[in-house]
């Protein structure tokens, strides 16, 4: 945000994602905090997840009982932070009906806003351009965030024109069939995840990197139910492999294994391996130090490769 600074003006409201790096040091809260949601992630730094959770809180610590909290009902550790609020708190849901805050109805397939006891309608799933429940996610969390700012109306011309940013499933092109997507963001399991969960299968997973000391166990089952091949690269290869390998519905028949050395490895057994139907999905599940600078440049680097197919 530094480059911004001096076109940022008082009556300005400024949205910033703030590292656990960023909070752990913090002496000052925003007025409006969101917790989405806390799950491992930076345990290589971190001595452990009771740090990396006292680090998180730093969002909320100093708010005062003028400002607003927003948490992730779904998401446990998230959920319990509420003990720490001073001001009001809202909660988003995509599972439930809240008291206040942003919910998701599976079965109108709308997101609804409760406060003060009415209930209004806001979005249909149908209306959010960008794939995935994680991005119903984000929409409740954003507009728990902003309802009282911001009108239904510009919530609704934003979910239908919001396609998306670069490196977060970003959709690369289709050749021969197969389409090929950078999420190269995705530097821990959970991101990974959410993931596949936009995928209905045929996926072609590329994975691993820099180790940040994560369990890769759960990221496991999701690979076993989504990727028919599994192309591993980076420091977190043998870790990947051996969480899948070890799982018990782990089967060599329906889903093959890869080790290779870099990206240009990677993407070229991809292109060999891939058929008409099938996704190309770049999702590494781990950071990125081992062979680039940060994931932007991980990201440039396989878009480049997978455009010069």
């Amino acid at each position: 945000m530094l480059p911004e600074i001096d076109r940022v003006s008082e009556s300005d409201l400024v949205v910033v994602e703030l590292s656990s790096f960023q909070l752990i040091s913090m002496r000052r809260s925003p007025n409006i905090s969101v917790i989405t949601n806390i799950s491992p992630n930076h345990l290589d730094i971190h001595g452990d997840m009771h740090e990396y959770i006292a680090a998180k809180r730093g969002v909320v610590l100093h708010q005062t009982g003028f400002d607003s909290l927003v948490l992730n009902f779904d998401n446990q550790l998230s959920n319990s932070q509420e003990f720490l609020a001073r001001g009001f708190v809202k909660k988003f849901s995509r599972k439930q009906s809240v008291d206040n805050g942003a919910f998701f109805d599976a079965q109108t397939q709308k997101i609804y806003f409760a406060r003060n006891g009415k209930v209004e309608p806001v979005l249909d799933r149908s209306d959010i351009r960008l794939p995935g429940m994680h991005n119903v996610e984000n929409y409740l969390a954003a507009i728990s965030a902003v309802y009282e700012m911001v009108s239904p109306e510009s919530i609704k011309e934003v979910a239908r024109g919001f396609a998306g940013v670069r490196h977060r499933i970003e959709f690369v092109r289709k050749k021969d069939g197969v389409m090929w997507y950078n999420d190269s963001i995705a530097t821990s399991p959970t991101r990974t995840i959410a993931g596949l969960k936009c995928f209905d299968g045929n996926v072609l997973l590329i994975a691993g990197g820099y180790d940040k000391n994560f369990d890769y166990d759960c990221l496991a089952v999701h690979i076993l139910k989504k990727v028919k091949v599994l192309i591993l690269m980076g420091n977190t290869s043998k870790k990947i492999e051996m969480a899948v390998k070890n799982n018990d519905y782990y089967n060599k028949d329906k889903l093959k294994v890869f080790n290779v050395e870099n990206m240009d490895q990677a993407v070229k057994l991809a292109s060999e391996l891939a058929r008409v139907g099938d996704a190309v999905y770049l999702s590494p599940a781990s950071a990125s130090f081992d062979l680039y600078d940060n994931f932007q440049q991980r990201g440039d680097h396989f878009v480049s490769l997978v455009k010069n197919l």
